[in-house]
């Protein structure tokens, strides 16, 4: 088994995360800043130029994005 490294999700709560009204409901959305960061990983991801530590945020950043994806779907399935 591998074991792999990630930065906590729990870190950008502070400064990536925004509740944004979308047709009068409240959904978790990122920041312009950690959506920008986020595609900038993913670019660097596909040329094969991430480092170790990029890869580890990488992977903070779309285990947040999964977390946010679902607690979106419940708030719309309500």
């Amino acid at each position: 088994m591998i074991t792999q490294t990630m930065v906590q999700p729990s870190f950008w709560i502070e400064v990536g995360i925004q509740i944004q009204k979308v047709r009068g409901l409240n959904l978790f959305k990122f920041t312009d800043d950690l959506q920008a960061r986020l595609e900038v990983l993913i670019d660097r991801q596909k040329s094969d130029l991430l480092t170790t530590e990029e890869t580890s945020e990488l992977t903070g950043i779309t285990e947040l994005d999964r977390i946010f994806t679902l607690m979106n779907a419940r708030i719309i399935g309500e």
